[in-house]
């Protein structure tokens, strides 16, 4: 007992010791950043009245309309605002300066790990073969093909010639039109997602007349060469709720419109079957789809729908002989099950049941072939891929050996062949495509990801468990570090999540993450409910009326890992971006003290405020994610959790808040009024810094290399936060 004693006091003042150092280096590094003037935001109080509640808001100044933005010069309003995001960049420039080494370290030695003259894998598509292909110091991809059984490549879209001088280039889908003559492409030079339609004829390089603005991006051709359907954006909302018929040749101002979605819940979308022989229009919203098909050969007839819609029915569409196959949730599957029915009778009453529905296993998705269908189920949080027969002789799984991983559907264009390509990728395998033989199950890897320099997958380890949540859920989390790590508390971990509209987030292969884990870091993905890993309902339970279990699931496992001495609160780190930055906003007001630094991106944390103006983009057809707040029982359950709503004056942990200036996903004005209100109101001395891009909108930079600025700012942020210089 008197040894047991001895070791413990032993411990203690190990402990003690430990704990004193990093409480002395932490008030050392915030003394630094407080003798930098911080900003201080104007402070103009807007009275909000929503049911029987007054919310006062004080920066809602900063809330510039699209004119305002796009105007030659500033007004008065948006002026305040540029010199406010100006001043927190100068900020966030000067706080971070002693880090420019660091950052200048990091994204040298990510970028040089990334194989400059990559090319793609190719694949085979209408006579052409398909591939990309990167020179040595492109940031921008060059698009090439060749007919098949010749080596003559074709550049048929040139990155960065179209890229050069312009401070954004996004490039949208590309499409040829079936006789291969016709290519029309989109590009977005803004970053709101507002795509301008190109046409090029390949036959003599030369660009069409044709030119289409104000669309989603992609675009759909009939067969006969010379019309193609696209789809037009509200130009307030951004919302796709129109599809326009083209015809080459003729201004866009005489282009038919053949559908509006009117419902303002909806979305609409356009795509085409794997055997090219129909069209399909979708509307879409959270819980219900409607679609429309067309035959590809007649595209001045009318458009039919196949069911119409209905409250919580969802389907999607795919083609083969005389049926259509359709996803669905129909009849209470809420796992989803394949069904077919007759093209020429397409409603529920003949579906026909191909795959049934499985409570241990979600499915996510189908590719038909001759002799084979392939489905990609969900089985215990993890991506499998199973192949079947149509004679129903065989039905087997493809074998994966890693704790964690993903694997994925690949480019698989012809019906009629063996070979079923893949992508497989884990935390610790650098994303791999095989071709696999359905017939004799024999695959071959055809490439996999480069990582340049002395990378060996053998050097690090992953794992994956389950950590039970308050209300006795088991939650998934996915772990990796550098082999022979030693986890204990004084080893930094950063916890990642998203857990929004069903998106599951897969344990993948990331080369930039490498530089955390070779300087000793635990990288963590915690499998919440909002995403889909365990099925349609780990989504139900994480959005509407049960959004807060996805904040709290997070917490859990956050606690669990210092509880388990995977970490500790003084060296545990939290991520998100976009939904996953209101993750962040979240557990920063319910527990604080639980993290020592978080890095929240694109964050949206505005929610009664974005929620209530149907003029915003993405707002009315996420209803059903989040609920409207003009219903009370709505308001008062996203004000209990709003991030913005429920800023407090108390301690928060150092945090690093990204944002950019013409994101149409979450407007810039969300981020910059939450850090205003955190200086505000915050009792600490811990760093707070926005860095907002006033180039790029919610997928930042563009270009290959550039992104990764601000991956370096990142995780400067979180390694400066643990005392590491280099």
């Amino acid at each position: 007992m008197k040894q047991i004693k001895l070791f413990s006091l032993l411990g203690a003042i190990v402990c003690f010791t430990s704990c004193q150092e990093n409480e002395d280096n932490k008030a050392e590094r915030n003394m630094k950043y407080m003798t930098i003037e911080q900003p201080v935001a104007k402070k103009k109080a807007d009275t909000l009245v929503e049911h029987d509640n007054k919310r006062i808001d004080n920066y809602f100044w900063m809330r510039l309309s699209d004119e305002q933005k796009n105007a030659e010069s500033p007004d008065a309003q948006t002026q305040d605002v540029l010199d406010y995001l100006n001043a927190e960049n100068a900020y966030t420039d000067k706080a971070m300066k002693h880090t420019d080494s660091l950052q200048h370290i990091l994204y040298e030695e990510i970028t040089s790990k990334i194989k400059e003259d990559e090319e793609s894998l190719p694949y085979n598509f209408n006579g052409y073969t398909y591939y990309t292909r990167y020179e040595k110091g492109s940031d921008y991809a060059l698009y090439c093909r060749k007919k098949i059984g010749s080596e003559e490549e074709e550049i048929y879209i040139n990155a960065p010639e179209l890229a050069k001088g312009k401070s954004y280039f996004g490039l949208g889908s590309s499409t040829f039109s079936v006789n291969n003559e016709i290519l029309a492409y989109a590009v977005d030079t803004i970053s709101r997602r507002q795509y301008t339609a190109h046409f090029k004829d390949v036959k003599n390089g030369t660009m069409l007349a044709d030119k289409l603005d104000n669309t989603s991006g992609s675009y759909v051709w009939a067969n006969d060469n010379k019309t193609l359907f696209y789809i037009a954006k509200d130009s307030q909302t951004l919302r796709n709720n129109k599809i326009y018929k083209h015809v080459l040749g003729t201004p866009q101002s005489e282009d038919e419109l053949v559908f509006e979605e009117t419902d303002e819940t909806f979305n609409c979308f356009i795509g085409k079957s794997k055997s090219r022989d129909y069209m399909f229009i979708y509307s879409s919203q959270t819980v219900s789809t409607e679609v429309r098909f067309l035959d590809a050969n007649t595209p001045n007839a009318d458009w039919q729908i196949i069911q119409p819609r209905e409250r919580d029915l969802k389907y999607s569409v795919d083609h083969y002989g005389d049926h259509f196959y359709i996803r669905t949730n129909a009849d209470g599957a809420e796992n989803y099950k394949l069904v077919k029915t007759p093209i020429d009778n397409t409603s529920m009453d003949n579906w026909e049941d191909v795959i049934t529905h499985r409570d241990d296993a979600f499915f996510q998705g189908f590719e038909l072939f001759k002799n084979h269908l392939v489905i990609s189920e969900r089985k215990d949080g993890l991506r499998t891929l199973r192949v079947k027969k149509w004679d129903g002789s065989d039905d087997h799984y493809i074998e994966f050996n890693d704790p964690a991983y993903a694997a994925y559907m690949s480019a698989n264009l012809d019906f009629d062949t063996e070979l079923f390509r893949y992508y497989y990728t884990s935390l610790t395998t650098p994303g791999t495509t095989y071709d696999y033989n359905m017939s004799t199950k024999e695959q071959t890897q055809l490439k996999q990801v480069e990582v340049v320099g002395d990378f060996d997958p053998g050097n690090y380890e992953s794992k994956r468990f389950f950590v039970s949540a308050r209300d006795g859920e088991q939650v998934p989390v996915s772990l990796v570090h550098k082999k022979g790590l030693i986890l204990n508390e004084n080893t930094p971990l950063l916890l990642y999540a998203y857990g929004s509209y069903g998106s599951s987030m897969d344990p993948t292969f990331n080369i930039s993450r490498l530089s955390l884990l070779d300087r000793g870091f635990v990288y963590a993905i915690a499998h919440i409910r909002g995403g889909q890993e365990m099925g349609y309902n780990w989504y139900e339970n994480g959005k509407l009326l049960n959004k807060k279990n996805t904040f709290t699931d997070f917490i859990d496992v956050g606690k669990y890992l210092v509880a388990e001495k995977y970490t500790s609160k003084d060296h545990l780190y939290a991520y998100g971006g976009s939904a996953g930055g209101l993750l962040m906003g979240a557990i920063l007001n319910m527990e604080p003290q639980l993290w020592n630094g978080v890095v929240a991106a694109v964050p949206f944390v505005d929610v009664i405020s974005t929620m209530w103006d149907e003029t915003i983009p993405l707002t009315t057809f996420e209803f059903d994610e989040w609920g409207n707040p003009k219903n009370k029982e709505y308001y008062d359950y996203m004000l209990s959790y709003s991030p913005y709503d429920n800023v407090e004056a108390k301690e928060y942990p150092n945090l690093l808040v990204t944002t950019g200036y013409w994101d149409s996903q979450v407007q810039y004005w969300e981020p910059a009024k939450w850090v205003a209100k955190l200086r505000e109101l915050k009792t600490d001395d811990n760093l707070l810094i926005l860095d907002c891009d006033m180039e790029s909108g919610h997928g930042g930079a563009s270009g290959r290399f550039k992104r990764y600025k601000k991956t370096a700012l990142n995780y400067a942020f979180l390694l400066d936060l643990e005392g590491i210089t280099e």
